[in-house]
């Protein structure tokens, strides 16, 4: 596997404990964010390295940065329909334009003059934002929150298309982790190695409400 890993509680040890944050594996050129998917369809990513075959684009497709995120939303890939868990290297330049295209799914009185307001981004915008309280491992819900973003028009089909460095298949990976979770081995636990994102605009940061770390 190419991502890196670290032990979960190591990583857990040096993360922030609050405030919406951005986690996830990066460097100065990409960012890694996560999907899961029917076989049909991630095994035609995996193979090919972008998303076709059965893949719509025409449906809203979600993204994850936070691996934990995604295995909560996936149940560790148990879930119908979310068997395969794919790490998609994306360019870091495509996620900046991804975060600044944001709207928030709920109304926010201070990033909008009205509900009307509102309504309007949300009709001209391909991207939704979702602050969600990230979790544990076993699945508790924690202080902090986690990052969603759903994509769609032509900010989705340039994902699908032209953005991805490169697409893994984790889900051996994921089957292997998931059997520490269900033993309550959390020593043993070995995730991505993730770190704060830092959004390379101030401008938006503020409109996706980005939060200083809090590590009380």
């Amino acid at each position: 596997m190419k991502l890196e890993t670290q032990r979960y509680i190591d990583q857990q040890a040096r993360w922030p404990t609050k405030g919406r944050i951005i986690l996830a594996q990066n460097d100065s050129d990409s960012i890694v964010v996560y999907q899961a998917y029917r076989p049909a369809i991630g095994n035609f990513a995996a193979q090919h390295g972008y998303f076709g075959g059965e893949f719509s684009l025409e449906r809203m497709s979600w993204i994850k940065p936070n691996f934990l995120w995604m295995m909560y939303r996936s149940g560790w890939g148990t879930k119908e329909g979310q068997a395969m868990t794919l790490a998609i290297r994306l360019q870091r330049s495509a996620f900046e334009n991804i975060l600044a295209q944001a709207v928030h799914s709920k109304y926010i009185s201070t990033l909008h003059a009205d509900i009307s307001d509102w309504n309007k981004a949300l009709k001209s915008s391909d991207v939704r934002l979702q602050w969600d309280p990230d979790h544990c491992p076993q699945g508790n819900k924690l202080d902090r929150r986690a990052i969603q973003l759903g994509l769609r028009g032509p900010t989705l089909i340039s994902y699908a298309k032209d953005w991805i460095i490169e697409i893994e298949d984790i889900s051996d990976f994921v089957e292997k982790q998931r059997k520490h979770v269900m033993c309550q081995e959390l020593d043993l636990l070995v995730i991505p190695k993730e770190e704060v994102y830092e959004v390379g605009s101030v401008t938006t940061a503020q409109s996706i409400r980005l939060e200083e770390p809090s590590y009380s």
